[in-house]
C-alpha cells in the first residue's frame, strides 16, 4: 500500500492509469494527411504555399492565426509528420520560459546526436508577455528550433515585431456548416477512432443541427457527440434533444477584450451608417448577450450621432445621450431597451458625414495657418483701440440690420471664401443649406455643396 500523500506506485497503478487516460474524440479523429483537413483547403491543397511547403519539408518558423476549433493545432502535428520532425507543444498559459530552455536543450542535443529538428508549438503564444516571447528569438534564429505559434487574434496585435518578422502568418477560415458535418459524419462511422463502432445513427437533420449549432468549431461539435455517445447504447438513433442537452448553454462566440469585440462593435456601427436597424440589433444583442458593457456601443452611437449623422438630424445625439442617463438610471435590464431605441433611432435617421468633413477640414486649416491675426473688427473693444488704425473696421452688429444678417467678413483675411461645411440635401440639412444661400445672395460666405431642394 502506497503512503498517505504519494501517487501509487507498481504494475497495477501504471494499469490503472493507462485504463483512465482516454484521449477526447476530437484528439483521436484528427486527420494524419493533409487531404483530411476539411475548410483549409486553400492553405494546404497542392499548389498552396503552406500545403507545398509542408509536403517539401521547407516549412520553417509560422504563425497560424484563426477562431477555435479550425484546425490549428491539427496542422502543426502534420508539420511535424511530414517532415520528420519531432514536435514539442507548449502552452502558453501553463508553460513559461523555463520550460522553454529545457526544450531548446533537448532540441540541441537531437540535432547534434540525431541530425533531428525540432518543431516548437506553442499553443495560444497571444497569452506568452513579450519578455517570453522574445525569449525564443535567439533559437528561432539560429535554426535550433523551428516555431509553429497558434493564435486565434491578430498576429501584428499578439506577436511581438521581432518574432512575427521571422514567422510566415497563415490565416485558417472558419468552417461552415458543411466542413462540420463532414467532420461529425466521419467520427461516427470510424471504427477504429471514432465511435463507429457504436454502430450509432443520426439523420442527416440531426448532423447539419450539431453542425450548425457548434458555430464552425468541429471541436466543440465533435465533444457534444462524444458527450452523447457514451450514455446511449450501441445502435440507438442520436437525436436532437440528446445533443442539445449535451451541448449545455450556447457560448456566444465573442471576445471581450479582443478581436471578435472590436468586429462586432465594427460591424454595428457600419449597419447604423448602412440604415439597417435590424442589422444593427443584431449585433448589439450579440454583443450584450455574451456580457459586453452597453456604454461602449452607446460611446459608439454618440460618435456615430456626430460622425455619419451630424446637421441632418442633430436630435440623434441628444436621443442618445438621453439613452445614457437612461441606461445609468434604470441599470441593465430596462435600460438595454434605451441603448436599443437609440440605436434604432441613429439606423434610421437622415444620413450625412458634412459635419464631420467640415471639422477635418477646419481642424487641418487652422494646423496650416496658427499665426493668422483675428480681423480687428472681430476683436473686443480694448484689443480694437490698441489695433493699427489702418485695420480698424467697425464692428456691425448683425441684430441692428433686417434679418438679423450683415455681409462682413469674419475670417482672416488670407482665408477669405474658404469654405468648409458644405450641407447636403436631406434632413434638417436641406433647410440649412436654404437658410445658407439665403445669406450668400446678401454678401455671406458662398456656399458649395448640394443645391437644396425647394420647400
Amino acid at each position: 500500500m502506497s503512503r498517505p500523500g504519494k501517487p501509487a506506485t507498481g504494475p497495477g497503478a501504471s494499469l490503472f492509469a493507462a485504463a483512465n487516460k482516454v484521449e477526447p474524440l476530437a484528439a483521436r479523429m484528427r486527420p494524419e494527411r493533409l487531404e483530411d483537413v476539411v475548410g483549409q483547403q486553400h492553405l494546404l491543397a497542392s499548389g498552396k504555399p503552406l500545403g507545398d511547403a509542408i509536403r517539401n519539408g521547407t516549412v520553417g518558423s509560422i504563425i497560424l492565426t484563426g477562431p477555435s476549433g479550425t484546425g490549428k493545432t491539427t496542422i502543426a502535428s502534420l508539420i511535424g509528420r511530414y517532415t520528420a520532425q519531432s514536435v514539442v507543444v507548449l502552452n502558453a498559459v501553463t508553460d513559461g520560459i523555463p520550460r522553454l530552455r529545457e526544450i531548446v536543450a533537448e532540441a540541441e542535443r537531437r540535432l547534434d546526436h540525431e541530425g533531428r529538428r525540432t518543431l516548437v508549438v506553442v499553443d495560444e503564444i497571444h497569452r506568452w508577455a513579450k519578455s517570453q516571447q522574445d525569449a525564443l528569438l535567439p533559437h528561432v534564429e539560429s535554426g535550433v528550433i523551428s516555431l509553429c505559434g497558434a493564435t486565434t487574434e491578430v498576429p501584428a496585435f499578439a506577436v511581438v515585431g521581432a518574432l512575427l518578422s521571422r514567422c510566415r502568418v497563415y490565416a485558417l477560415r472558419p468552417l461552415v456548416v458543411d466542413d462540420v458535418g463532414q467532420v461529425i459524419t466521419r467520427a461516427l462511422h470510424d471504427r477504429t477512432k471514432g465511435v463507429g463502432a457504436r454502430e450509432l445513427m443520426a439523420a442527416p437533420a440531426t448532423i447539419h443541427w450539431l453542425a450548425e449549432q457548434s458555430d464552425g468549431d468541429a471541436r466543440r461539435a465533435l465533444g457534444a457527440l462524444e458527450a452523447v455517445a457514451t450514455t446511449l447504447p450501441d445502435g440507438t438513433e442520436i437525436t436532437i434533444d440528446a445533443l442539445s442537452a449535451s451541448l449545455g448553454v450556447r457560448v456566444v462566440a465573442y471576445d471581450r477584450v479582443d478581436v471578435d469585440r472590436n468586429a462586432v462593435l465594427s460591424a454595428f456601427h457600419k449597419s447604423c451608417r448602412g440604415s439597417d436597424p435590424h442589422a444593427a440589433l443584431y449585433w448589439l444583442a450579440r454583443a450584450l448577450l455574451a456580457g459586453d458593457d452597453p456604454q461602449l456601443f452607446l460611446r459608439r452611437l454618440a460618435a456615430i450621432a456626430t460622425e455619419d449623422i451630424g446637421l441632418a438630424d442633430p436630435s440623434a445625439l441628444q436621443v442618445v445621450m438621453t439613452a445614457w442617463e437612461a441606461y445609468r438610471r434604470l441599470g441593465p435590464a430596462e435600460g438595454e431597451r434605451a441603448v436599443a431605441q437609440a440605436a434604432v433611432y441613429c439606423a434610421t435617421a437622415p444620413k450625412s458625414n458634412r459635419l464631420y468633413v467640415a471639422w477635418r477640414d477646419a481642424r487641418e486649416a487652422a494646423a496650416d495657418t496658427p499665426s493668422l491675426p483675428v480681423p480687428a473688427h472681430l476683436l473686443n473693444s480694448e484689443m480694437h483701440l490698441r489695433a493699427d488704425e489702418a485695420r480698424r473696421v467697425p464692428y456691425q452688429y448683425p441684430h441692428d440690420f433686417p434679418g438679423a444678417f450683415v455681409a462682413q467678413s469674419y475670417q482672416p483675411d488670407a482665408l477669405q471664401g474658404r469654405t468648409y461645411y458644405r450641407p447636403g440635401a436631406f434632413g434638417e440639412e436641406k433647410r440649412i443649406a436654404q437658410r445658407l444661400v439665403w445669406w450668400a445672395e446678401r454678401g455671406g460666405p458662398p456656399v458649395e455643396g448640394e443645391p437644396p431642394a425647394a420647400g
